[in-house]
C-alpha cells in the first residue's frame, strides 16, 4: 500500500523488452536506502517488485498485462518517473490509501495557469469517471490528487507549485499519457451496495445507463 506522497523523481536508466515481459532500471537514491529484495516500489503508481539494487538505483520486473494497461509502456530511458515505497505501520498516511493497481490510463487534455496553480484537465473512461467526485482523491501517476471538477469523460485537478516542481507532472503537457487510480473506497461502497464487484465492463455497462443498481433512486431509498 502507498499513500501518494511522491518520495523521490528517478529516472530511468535502461528498459529491456521481452516479448511477454520487461525490466526496468530506475536511478534513485531515497528510495533504495533501506530497500530489500522483493520490496514493493511504486513506479509513476504502478504497484512493482525490486528484484535488484545497489546504491545508485534498482531493478523491477513489469509484466505483460501491466505494460498493456499501464503508461508504463511510454517510458524510454532519460524519462523520469515518480518514486515511492510501500507505506510501513506508523507512517503518516499524507494522502490517501493507493493500491498501485492502475484503473485507467488518462490523457492530458489541457492546461491553464490559475493564480500560482495550474488547473490540469485529464480524459477519462466512464469506467474511471463513475468513482470520481468533486473534492474526491484519485492517484495520478502515483500522485494523491484532490479533484476539482467532473465532467461527462475528463476531469480536473489543481497542481500547486511545490507538487508541480516535485513530480513528473510539472514536466507533462496536454497529449501526454498518464496513470490512473481511483480511491478504493468508492469501490468498496459499490460492492457493498449492490453486491456487484467492480469491473471494466460494469464500469462501461453503468455508464451506458444499465447493468447496475447504485442509482440516485437507490441512493435516496437506502437513506443517503
Amino acid at each position: 500500500m502507498f499513500t501518494g506522497i511522491v518520495e523521490e523523481l528517478g529516472v530511468v536508466r535502461a528498459i529491456s523488452r521481452g516479448a511477454r515481459s520487461a525490466k526496468i532500471e530506475i536511478n534513485a537514491k531515497t528510495v533504495v536506502e533501506d530497500v530489500k529484495l522483493g520490496d514493493s516500489i511504486a513506479v509513476n503508481g504502478v504497484c512493482l517488485t525490486v528484484v535488484r539494487f545497489d546504491g545508485s538505483g534498482f531493478t523491477a520486473d513489469v509484466m505483460a498485462e501491466t505494460i498493456d494497461r499501464t503508461a508504463l509502456s511510454e517510458l524510454q530511458p532519460g524519462h523520469r518517473v515518480n518514486l515511492e515505497r510501500a507505506v510501513r505501520a506508523g507512517d503518516r498516511l499524507g494522502g490517501h490509501i493507493v493500491s498501485g493497481h492502475i484503473d485507467a490510463v488518462g490523457v492530458i487534455r489541457g492546461q491553464e495557469r490559475v493564480d500560482i496553480a495550474v488547473v490540469t484537465e485529464i480524459a477519462a473512461p466512464p469506467e474511471l469517471l463513475r468513482y470520481v467526485i468533486p473534492k474526491g482523491s484519485i492517484a495520478i501517476d502515483g500522485i494523491s490528487l484532490t479533484v476539482v471538477d467532473v465532467f461527462e469523460a475528463a476531469f480536473t485537478v489543481s497542481l500547486i507549485p511545490h507538487t508541480a516542481g516535485l513530480t513528473t507532472l510539472g514536466l507533462k503537457k496536454p497529449g501526454h499519457k498518464v496513470n490512473l487510480e481511483a480511491d478504493v473506497i468508492g469501490k468498496y461502497v459499490e460492492r457493498l451496495l449492490t453486491g456487484r464487484i467492480p469491473s471494466a465492463e460494469s464500469g462501461r455497462a453503468a455508464a451506458a445507463g444499465k447493468g447496475s443498481r447504485l442509482t440516485r433512486e437507490f441512493l435516496l431509498e437506502n437513506g443517503y
